[in-house]
């Protein structure tokens, strides 16, 4: 696994900003002149620490209020991986944010202020963290400093943690517990003297030793056709090749396949990346793809195993994140935007809203902005999709306002 895809989720002054820029800064990830920049607004501040708010917060409204308000995307890299770090905003009001930024991670790490302990945002974003199916949590426990390194106070924030963690329908979520004083380094890349009790691992060594079976969850192999490659060159003169990225498990020449939505079906004759042929892809791979037999396939089609078919229908039930200060109500027009299928939809119905607390769902007929629901939509010709909880990447969409051409919201198929 050469990059892990991280989420940090937190309230205000949990910290978040401090413990990424103390992973960039003990990791040696920082620049000599944004050390310089961290130590000159440090001081000029009057603080007696390094400030690492400027090392993630990129707007100005950040730094002026220490909040984060948008996802901020943060590049490091050791020896033995690189990372993505998605920092997001913890409050309710960017809900849609936290969405984002965790939908494509493999990792979450979630603070907690030690003096605070599990809080109603904590819920939050555990509770997103479950419906996204990141399979790798880290409940970073954090200002151990301001607790005086108590074993105790760890101890019982992480049996909060896991009293909330019962509540979870994804079981095969792993959750870590690590105490931590992110502004003075201890236990985030270096092990803290202050906390003899812990023997467990720190932030960055439990980050390195996570291996792709830890992170990714396998599912039927899914290829949506980004677009079809026709050189017609002298050297190239009848190639036709399928190019896309892998979703959910390997795919091997010699593999039956079946083209959707025509059931055309065909099998794998070649595999290309870039210049090299391979004999099998994995999940995740950018790859072109030939077939033994000239068939139409297009964009928005989609290529998958003979036997793994998906399941094909215009009519589908839905968790909706909605991202839009326009209210989404029935009979609304949207088109689905699916892998890379586009697709004309109406919204059936909004059954209800889902408390991000646990505490259950509340009738409802539309969402407002950040408000997550169960809602069904009808399209106008099928989809090819698999339940978010079998296929992650089969089983989300985004809904694409028609007047506007935003994003609307983004929904995951039950």
């Amino acid at each position: 696994m050469d990059v892990l895809k991280i989420a940090t989720a937190g309230s205000v002054d949990d910290g978040k900003s401090t413990l990424i820029g103390r992973l960039l800064y003990d990791t040696k990830s920082l620049t000599t002149d944004k050390i310089e920049a961290i130590e000159k607004s440090s001081k000029q501040k009057g603080y007696d620490y390094l400030d690492f708010s400027l090392a993630t917060d990129g707007l100005v409204a950040e730094r002026e209020q220490g909040i984060t308000i948008d996802v901020a995307h943060i590049y490091f890299s050791t020896a033995k991986k690189s990372y993505i770090i998605a920092d997001t905003p913890g409050h309710v009001e960017y809900t849609r944010n936290m969405v984002t930024g965790a939908s494509t991670s493999q990792v979450s790490i979630i603070l907690i202020d030690a003096r605070k302990g599990v809080i109603e945002q904590t819920y939050r974003h555990f509770f997103i963290n479950n419906l996204l199916r990141v399979k790798e949590v880290i409940v970073a426990i954090n200002k151990m400093d301001l607790v005086d390194y108590s074993e105790e106070v760890f101890n019982k924030i992480k049996a909060d943690f896991q009293a909330l963690n019962a509540k979870s329908t994804f079981k095969e979520q792993n959750v870590s517990y690590i105490p931590l004083s992110a502004i003075n380094g201890g236990n985030v890349v270096d092990k803290s003297e202050n906390m003899p009790w812990y023997d467990g691992q720190t932030v960055l060594e439990h980050l390195e030793g996570l291996h792709a079976s830890d992170v990714f969850e396998a599912g039927k192999a899914r290829f949506p056709v980004q677009t079809v490659i026709r050189p017609k060159t002298e050297e190239y003169h009848d190639f036709r090749g399928y190019a896309g990225k892998l979703y959910g498990n390997s795919i091997k020449v010699g593999d039956a396949v079946t083209v959707l939505p025509s059931l055309t079906e065909s099998k794998v004759s070649k595999i290309h990346f870039f210049d090299k042929s391979f004999d099998e892809a994995v999940a995740g791979s950018s790859i072109t793809i030939e077939l033994e037999n000239d068939i139409n396939v297009t964009r928005g089609d989609m290529i998958v195993k003979s036997d793994e078919l998906p399941k094909i229908e215009k009519d589908i039930t839905t968790t909706v994140c909605w991202m839009d200060s326009k209210k989404l109500v029935p009979g609304t027009k949207y088109l689905v935007q699916h892998n890379t299928n586009r697709v004309l939809a109406k919204v059936e119905s909004i059954k209800n809203t889902i408390a991000t607390d646990y505490s259950g769902t509340t009738e409802a007929s539309q969402l407002a902005i950040n408000e997550i629901g169960e809602v069904t939509i009808k399209l106008s010709k099928p989809l090819y999709f698999d339940s978010y909880n079998e296929n992650k990447s089969n089983g989300a969409f985004i809904l694409i306002d028609t007047a506007t051409n935003t994003t609307a919201g983004v929904g995951f198929i039950r």
